[in-house]
């Protein structure tokens, strides 16, 4: 992840030219000390490989997007109500395509 220091935001302008509210003197309100870049992501596909039985065709996918084969999962989730990959409580998003 990028760290931004000593108030250089990435895309921003170099000076804020203010509108009739800004002071005179053109000093700034606040100064930004860090700025901390932070990204999600989730697959995007249709057909992936069972975590847990490693065979393709996927049939239901958690509320963290992972996905396996309805009978893997009901079978898992009667030992562990966790997503075997993430660990997030197990709540189904859909089943089927």
């Amino acid at each position: 992840m990028a760290d931004v220091e000593d108030g250089e935001e990435p895309g921003a302008p170099a000076s804020h030219s203010g509108g009739s509210g800004s002071k005179a003197s053109g000093d700034k309100m606040f100064s930004l000390k860090k700025w901390n870049a932070v990204a999600m992501w989730s697959w995007d596909v249709e057909c992936d490989t069972c975590a847990i039985c490693r065979v393709q065709v996927m049939v239901v996918w958690g509320e963290c997007n992972h996905s396996f084969h309805n009978c893997c999962m009901s079978l898992w989730v009667k030992q562990n109500n966790r997503c075997p990959l993430c660990q997030q409580d197990w709540v189904v998003q859909r089943i089927g395509k």
